[in-house]
Parts: C-alpha cells; structure tokens; sequence
C-alpha cells in the first residue's frame, strides 16, 4: 500500500445471537457495540438486515439505525444493507430521509438484491403472492434515487410525490449517501451503472472480490452523481491478545460458516462447543478466494493482512464483521485493532 493512503476502519454488525442468550439481548449487544466503535474512532457503523433467523436478529436495522444514531456522536450509521425487493422505494427513501434528518450528514443507505432470507422467508414478506415477484432491481434503484434526488423526469406520475422530509430547495443534494452492496460480478456493474459507491461483501462470497472491485475501479465513470468511484470490502476479523486466543474465539464462526453450508442458522455457539462439533463433522473444506473469509491472529497480523488486501485492490476502507460468542471479547477484538491502527475518534483515521 502506498504510504500516503490512510486505511479507515469500518464496522458491520449483524446483531449475531450467542447461544444461550434472547435474541433481545443481540439487539442489546448492537447497541453497545456502536457505542464503544463511535469512541474508538471507527468511520461507519452498519446494519445488515436477516429474516426469520435464530442465528441473526437485526430484522429492521431502519429501527435500529434510529437508536444507534441517538447513542452515538460522531461515526455514520447505515444499512449493510436494505433488502429493496422487499420494499417500495418511496417508502424507503422517506425512512432513510427521516434518519437523514435526525442525523444529517451521518446516514449511509446501503442497498442489497439478495432476500436476507431463504424462499419461505421471502414469500412471507411479499404483500402480493397471486403471481411471481419480478427481478426488476434495476427500475427499484432508478425509482428509489428519483425520489431521494427529486429526479423525476417531466411528465411522469411521480414527478409531484415528495419523499418526506424533504431538504429546504436552496440546499444541494441532502440525503443518505446511497451504497451498492453485494458479492457478485452483477453487482459492480450495478455500482458503475448507476454512480454509486461499492461495497463487497467478501466475508460472505470471497471468490469475486479482486475481479468484481478492479471491475468497478476501472470502468466507473464520472457523472452528476459522483465524480471518483469509491470501493470498501467488508471482511471477517477477530483480534485477541495472542494468536491462540485469537484462533480458539474463532472456533465459533468456523463452526457457523459450516452449519450454513449445511441449511442450518443455529445461535453461535460457544468456542468449547464448536471446537467438539467440529471434530465430529470432520475436516473443513478448503476456504474459496484468494483471501480467507477471516482474517485471525493478534492486531499486528490482522493488520498486515489488512493492509496488504486493501494495497492490492487500492481502496482505503476496509469494513471489519467480527462475531465471537461472548460480547466482551467482541468489543475487546474491535478496541484492539483499533489501537493497533492509532484510530483518531476525530478523524477516524490514524493518527
């Protein structure tokens, strides 16, 4: 990496569940989790959305956004992201310009093609189940940033539909800062496409993540929207004070990577235990990717790895997922790597 190219920090949350524990209390943990990344100096602070998961219980991260916005002072809240076929796109410009206007200058809406959820899950969701839902994400978008950037063109139905609150008219642009999410090829091309920034989930998909960031990088074009591309990766992280501790906390994503695999989203389970299911499933396949999904050790090799994924795609953000399952050594895997980089709580960049 370049040394003049600072590495800013970011965080997304799932509001993962520890077995033996409510669910409330991973809503709780969120909370926390926010609280303590806004003084460390971290950038951003994301929510993704899941549905109808034992393992996962951030269902409406819009809910949780609105807290986490009064709980905190300085970091960006946002989406990781919002599910938007589930959705009308004036009913989700009017929640994120209502974030928007308790916390201007703050909210980030992430946007996602996936369902955050299996078939069953998506059905349920739907208000109309008469006839197939239609993939029609491209004209969701297109509809979702005419009513965020009052776009319309003359003529159509919407041109007088307000998504409220709207800005004052002698303001600029005063709105979330739209993101694309996802983990494919279709979704950097969605980014270049409609100028938005990009964010690749490669905890989740590691196998695309060089081609569909240079992708992105290299085709984006300047336009009225934006005039640079920015890109971040969003990677697995668990710091402890020694390796070893380090790779005993992470028995329990390994363990929950595998139970996916299988169809299965049980809580997360304890270390102890995960270590004994994962001696009784037998050998882990070979991780997919030219990075690991996790990046494990103490903050000074987390760090290396970090650095040298970012060089080598040229971005200067990386976001850091990181679910262990006891809460205090999550917050301590987050303090740590922060520590290790020299976080500004200002700034939110070393120092």
């Amino acid at each position: 990496m370049a040394k003049d190219r600072e590495l800013r920090l970011s965080v997304l949350d799932q509001s993962p569940v520890a077995e033996g524990t409510a669910p409330a209390q991973a809503l709780q943990n969120s909370i926390g989790l926010a609280r303590w990344v806004d003084k460390l100096g971290y950038t951003r602070f994301w929510m993704s959305e899941h549905h109808a998961m034992d393992l996962l219980a951030c269902t409406a991260p819009e809910i949780m956004l609105a807290r986490i916005g009064a709980e905190t002072h300085r970091i960006r809240i946002g989406s990781g992201g919002i599910m938007l076929p589930h959705y009308t796109p004036l009913k989700v410009a009017e929640v994120f310009r209502t974030l928007y206007g308790l916390y201007p200058e703050r909210v980030d809406l992430g946007l996602g093609r996936a369902p955050g959820g299996g078939p069953m899950e998506s059905l349920a969701l739907r208000r109309s189940r008469k006839v197939a839902m239609e993939d029609d994400f491209p004209d969701q978008v297109t509809e979702l940033l005419a009513f965020l950037e009052d776009g319309f063109p003359t003529g159509h139905p919407f041109l007088k539909v307000k998504a409220m609150p709207a800005p004052v008219p002698e303001e600029r642009y005063a709105g979330p800062a739209v993101w694309m999410l996802g983990s494919s090829m279709w979704s950097s091309a969605a980014a270049v496409e409609f100028e938005l920034p990009y964010s690749f989930a490669h905890f989740f998909s590691p196998v695309k993540t060089r081609d569909a960031i240079e992708a992105y990088l290299r085709h984006f074009r300047p336009g009225l929207r934006r005039q640079k591309p920015e890109a971040t990766v969003a990677v697995g992280v668990i710091c402890a004070d020694s390796q070893e501790e380090a790779e005993f906390l992470s028995a329990s994503v390994k363990l929950l990577q595998q139970r996916i695999r299988m169809g299965e989203r049980k809580p997360v389970a304890t270390p102890e235990d995960a270590i004994r299911e994962l001696r009784m499933r037998g050998e882990l396949p070979l991780e997919e990717g030219e990075w690991p999904r996790y990046f494990v050790g103490t903050p000074a090799v987390v760090r290396e790895k970090l650095e040298q994924m970012a060089g080598e795609l040229g971005i200067d953000e990386v976001i850091v997922n990181t679910i262990v399952w006891d809460q205090e050594k999550r917050l301590k895997s987050y303090e740590l790597l922060a520590a290790e980089f020299g976080l500004d709580a200002e700034t939110g960049l070393a120092e």
